[in-house]
C-alpha cells in the first residue's frame, strides 16, 4: 500500500481525490459509521460562509443550495455523493489506535488489524477534541453545560436562561439561533468583530492564500476568526438580539458573577471555545511539539519523512480546514508523496 489516509471528512476526501489521480494505491480509514465527517455532528442551522459554488472540493462543484449558503444537511449530501462519484475506498468504522515508523514506511494499528503503508496522511480534524477553558467555579455550576461540538439546536433551551461563551463564528451563529427562544447572555472576551456584510468565505480564502504568497495588501478585511455575517446572524444583530457582554468573573452553583458584582441565574451554558487537533494516534512517533503542534512545511511534517497532516487549520496550510481551501494543500501533499516514491 502506498498511502493510508486517516479520517473520513472533507480533508480526507480531498487527499483521496489527488491520490486517485496520481494512480497510487491507498485506503481511507474513517472511525465514523457514515459519510460526512464532522458535518454529521453540527447543529441543523449551521451555514457555510459562502454559496455552494464557492465551497467545493477538488474536481466537482457543490450543487447549488436553494436557501443561499448551504446548511449542514446539504454539505453532508455533497460529501456522501463525492465519495460515490470518485469511488473512494473508505473503510468504516475503523478506529486507528497507533501509527509507528518501520524500515519501509509506517505501520498503522487499528481495531480491525494492522496495516502498512509507505506514507500516512492524518486528516482527523478537531471535532473529537472540543476545548473548554479552565474557568473559576465551572465545575460547581449546577446547571447543564454543552460544547458547540454537541449543540443540536434551540429546542431544549427554549424558555431557559442560557449563556453562550465565545465571540467567533460558532458563538455568533449559536447565539443567533437561541436568541428568539430563550433568555440569552452572549459573553465574549473582546468585542465581536463582524466582517462587512458583503464579505463571505470567498474573500477570506483569497486573502488567506495571498498571505501565504506574501502578496502586498493581503491583510485585507479580516481574518478567518472574524464573524461572517450569514443571514441568521445579520437578522439577529440588526434586530438587537445579539448584545455581547464581557465573560463573567466566576461561576456559582446557580449562575455567574461579573467583575462589577452583577450576578445572574443561569440554567444552561454553551461553550463555543474551539477545538484542538485530534492527533493522539500519532503519539508513538514521538514527534516534538510546540503548543501541541508539529513543525510543518505546508502539510508535510518536518523531520518525519512520509507523514502529512491535512485540514487542521492554518497550521498545515492557509484555510486548510475549509472546503474551498483544503484542495491546494491536498494536492501539495500528494505531489510530495509521488516525488518520494519515485526517488
Amino acid at each position: 500500500m502506498d498511502v493510508i489516509v486517516i479520517g473520513g471528512g472533507q480533508a480526507a476526501l480531498a487527499a483521496a481525490y489527488f491520490l486517485r489521480r496520481a494512480g497510487l494505491s491507498y485506503t481511507v480509514l474513517d472511525d465514523q459509521d457514515a459519510p460526512g465527517g464532522a458535518w454529521r455532528h453540527t447543529w441543523p442551522s449551521l451555514r457555510l460562509f459562502s454559496p455552494a459554488e464557492y465551497s467545493s472540493l477538488p474536481g466537482w462543484r457543490m450543487p447549488p443550495s436553494k436557501d443561499g449558503n448551504p446548511d449542514a444537511a446539504h454539505v453532508m449530501a455533497y460529501l456522501t455523493e463525492y465519495e460515490r462519484r470518485y469511488e473512494i475506498p473508505v473503510e468504516r468504522p475503523v478506529r486507528v489506535e497507533a501509527v509507528r515508523r518501520t524500515s519501509t514506511g509506517f505501520e498503522v494499528d487499528t481495531d480491525r488489524g494492522t496495516r502498512q503503508a509507505a506514507a500516512v496522511i492524518s486528516a482527523t480534524g478537531t471535532w473529537s477534541r472540543p476545548f473548554v477553558p479552565a474557568f473559576p467555579g465551572r465545575e460547581s455550576f449546577g446547571g447543564r453545560q454543552w460544547h458547540s461540538a454537541v449543540y443540536d439546536g434551540p429546542d431544549e433551551h427554549a424558555g431557559r436562561r442560557v449563556m453562550v461563551v465565545g465571540g467567533a463564528n460558532s458563538g455568533a451563529q449559536i447565539a443567533a439561533d437561541l436568541a428568539p427562544v430563550c433568555e440569552l447572555v452572549w459573553c465574549t472576551l473582546a468585542p465581536p468583530r463582524y466582517l462587512p456584510d458583503d464579505v463571505d468565505g470567498r474573500e477570506l480564502f483569497r486573502l488567506a492564500s495571498a498571505r501565504v504568497r506574501g502578496e502586498d495588501g493581503a491583510q485585507g478585511v479580516g481574518g478567518l476568526g472574524d464573524i461572517v455575517v450569514v443571514p441568521p446572524v445579520r437578522e439577529a444583530r440588526d434586530t438587537g438580539l445579539l448584545d455581547p457582554e464581557d465573560v463573567p468573573q466566576h461561576f456559582t452553583r446557580t449562575g455567574a458573577v461579573w467583575a462589577d458584582g452583577t450576578s445572574r441565574e443561569l440554567d444552561h451554558v454553551i461553550w463555543c471555545t474551539g477545538f484542538r487537533p485530534a492527533l493522539r494516534h500519532l503519539a508513538d512517533l514521538e514527534i516534538p511539539r510546540h503548543q501541541g503542534r508539529f513543525a510543518t512545511d505546508g502539510p508535510r511534517v518536518v523531520d518525519s519523512p512520509g507523514l502529512y497532516v491535512l485540514g487542521y487549520g492554518d497550521w498545515c496550510g492557509a484555510a486548510s480546514a475549509t472546503l474551498i481551501g483544503v484542495g491546494q494543500w491536498a494536492r501539495a501533499a500528494v505531489r510530495d508523496i509521488v516525488e518520494r516514491l519515485d526517488a
